[in-house]
């Protein structure tokens, strides 16, 4: 968990949920058609702390060459996105301060994500049949996986789907890209020519992790919902393909998986992101590739069992 004291933690769930109303959002979100939702209930939807935009997105990413790049530690994770031979790397340590970027990638507007309480790092194409959004980070939770929000309407969009679930484009679905998480090593020993995001002009501790520990916790940061089922660990990492996941424990200890026409694939030498102090002090939990029967990849994400469990809870867990 988040280095806060229970009493702190109890209070910010309870100032949230006396909250959870549109009643109470509307001077801050004036534009938001908060008469359209696709959620059951307001009380799903909590203050993260940070208000909008308090969490800054990237809108305007600068990119160095790989060979460039010093102050990134070999183990630390980075993002990658390949489109039409444009080949860049995304670093968690400014995604875990910013959690969106805004960038066009080989042509290919994209909305880069991070969320550190899921632990879900997705790519979505930014076009829709409404125009190409734009995506702001909202400072709201649910399930405790943030909510974005587009400029364009101010709909409210959830990260771990890729769906809005609040105003006028409630339903709208984006198309989630092909990328992954791998370290900074495996990133530039296959693209050394490759392209890094460069460190963005905020006062930030990058390269530090402030969710010490959160990955070793025994709940997540404001969820209420219940565990996941068969025994696993509610922080524990899964691959999820669709409606699908794998835990990650399961894919390690076999050396990779071939199932549903997939080969899912583990490589020792990532960090995670959510254990130590510092982003490069995190134990090795390895790289997954997911890729189909033809070596192309596949979108996928690798979250925690919790939020695979509440965005998905009829969903299949392949767990031997």
């Amino acid at each position: 968990m988040p280095r806060l004291t229970l009493l702190t933690a109890c209070f910010l769930i309870f100032a949230s949920l006396a909250q959870a109303s549109p009643e109470f959002w509307r001077s801050e979100w004036p534009r938001t058609n908060f008469e359209v939702t696709s959620i059951d209930s307001w009380s799903e939807i909590l203050s993260g702390g940070p208000p909008k935009d308090g969490i800054p997105a990237i809108d305007t990413p600068a990119f160095k060459p790989a060979a460039d790049e010093t102050r990134i530690k070999g183990n630390e994770p980075v993002i990658t996105v390949e489109i039409a031979g444009d080949v860049r790397a995304y670093p968690i340590r400014y995604l875990m301060w910013h959690e969106i970027v805004n960038d066009t990638v080989g042509g290919v507007p994209v909305a880069v994500t991070f969320c550190p309480l899921c632990n879900s790092g997705m790519t979505f194409d930014r076009r829709t049949a409404h125009g190409t959004l734009s995506f702001g980070v909202s400072g709201k939770l649910r399930h405790s996986d943030m909510v974005m929000y587009d400029r364009q309407t101010e709909s409210w969009w959830q990260q771990a789907v890729g769906t809005a679930i609040v105003g006028d484009l409630t339903g709208t679905e984006l198309t989630q890209l092909p990328s992954w998480m791998e370290s900074w090593d495996q990133f530039r020993a296959r693209h050394p020519d490759g392209q890094v995001m460069a460190q963005p002009g905020f006062a930030r501790q990058y390269g530090a992790n402030p969710y010490r520990g959160y990955d070793r916790s025994n709940r997540p940061f404001l969820y209420n919902g219940e565990n996941p089922p068969h025994g696993i660990h509610p922080l524990a990492r899964v691959v999820r393909v669709g409606d699908r996941a794998w835990p990650l424990e399961r894919v390690r200890s076999e050396k990779g998986v071939n199932e549903a026409g997939l080969r899912i694939s583990w490589q020792a030498g990532q960090a995670s992101a959510l254990d130590a102090g510092t982003i490069s002090g995190g134990r090795d939990v390895g790289t997954v590739r997911v890729r189909d029967g033809q070596g192309r990849d596949v979108p996928h994400d690798m979250l925690f069992a919790f939020a695979f469990y509440a965005f998905w809870p009829d969903g299949h867990w392949m767990t031997d």
